[in-house]
């Protein structure tokens, strides 16, 4: 196992360098200026000096080297600095903002609180809800509830997160008049009030995603363990005269999570990337809404950021994936 994950992780820092390179190219070579939103009135001569000072009339390469110095190296340095008081990070030069003139990382480590608490509990949520009635739904199969869980689960995953929004919007919060609309991220849970407050705001994005990723993971649940409720080693399981409660939860249910362990660790990386159409409609402000205002803006440093960042994200929880799955199915060997 060691050596599988050595070997992976070899292979995962040269696949990130080319997701970087290609990234960055892609973006330097993207139509857009990050000057076209000054006013008119500027001269041009000024334009051309302030795209001096933010770098652009460097070689893309040379451009790119320094980020990826600064993304993988001088960053982690500062962080560790900023943790543990040693001196690590010095003085050199980080990623900076086009549109803040302010350190990427510093905006991204402000917005991940507010992602983790809606879109990560949102995740959170529908992975528990998924689960039971995935295995249920299998168990009893064509049964009301079955048939009730795939009418639900269809409808979560067809029907866009935009369209659900607006329609809980117009119901609980226009209608009833239950929950706000907008999300307060200025909001401080100081006291048993502002607590209560935090929890209503929370309710109308959090059902949105809970309700469209129990849709997608529940449908995957069902499908494994109908796939093994018919193996033979189930049928000598019974034969053998375990009770069906050890069946079940025990050999079928370990079994069937091998398939499903790669749909939840892929889908975590969307947590910290936050559910972006989702945000838009509550305006949470999250790394999702980050991302929007930085394309708008052509902010060049934060967009290649966050986009590498849910890179890494992506390719690290594929390597968790694969090792759950040794973890899960014993016959799954990788020396």
């Amino acid at each position: 196992m060691l050596n599988f994950i050595i070997r992976r992780s070899g292979i995962s820092v040269l696949t990130l360098f080319f997701i970087s390179f290609v990234i960055f190219m892609l973006l330097a070579l993207a139509p857009g200026d990050p000057t076209a939103s000054l006013p008119l009135s500027i001269p041009a001569e000024v334009k051309a000096q302030i795209r001096e000072s933010l770098g652009l009339g460097q070689n893309p390469l040379v451009r790119f080297v320094k980020w990826f110095y600064a993304f993988f190296w001088v960053e982690p340095m500062y962080t560790i600095e900023q943790l543990t008081g040693l001196n690590t990070y010095g003085d050199q030069q980080r990623i900076i903002s086009f549109q803040s003139r302010s350190p990427v990382m510093d905006i991204v480590w402000q917005r991940i609180p507010q992602t983790l608490w809606v879109v990560g509990l949102g995740y959170v949520v529908g992975t528990l809800i998924a689960l039971p009635i995935g295995i249920i739904s299998a168990y009893r199969q064509y049964s009301w509830f079955d048939q009730l869980g795939t009418f639900i689960s269809m409808v979560g995953f067809s029907v866009p997160t935009f369209f659900t929004g607006v329609l809980l919007i117009v119901i609980f919060s226009v209608n009833l008049g239950w929950f706000p609309s907008i999300y307060d991220t200025t909001l401080v849970v100081d006291s048993w009030a502002n607590f209560v407050k935090q929890a209503k705001q929370m309710v109308l994005p959090v059902s949105v995603l809970a309700l469209y990723n129990a849709a997608q993971i529940s449908r995957f649940m069902r499908a494994s363990m109908l796939d093994n409720l018919n193996q033979d080693y189930v049928r000598t399981a019974r034969a053998k005269g375990l009770g069906e409660k050890a069946v079940v939860l025990v050999h079928v249910l370990r079994n069937s999570m091998i398939p499903v362990v790669t749909v939840i660790a892929l889908g975590v990386p969307q947590v910290f990337g936050g559910a972006i159409i989702t945000e838009q409609v509550f305006k949470v402000n999250g790394l999702g809404q980050l991302l929007i205002t930085a394309i708008q803006a052509n902010d060049i440093p934060m967009v290649q950021t966050l986009t590498v960042i849910f890179a890494v994200l992506i390719i690290l929880f594929n390597l968790i994936a694969d090792v759950l799955y040794g973890v899960l199915d014993p016959r799954i060997r990788y020396d």
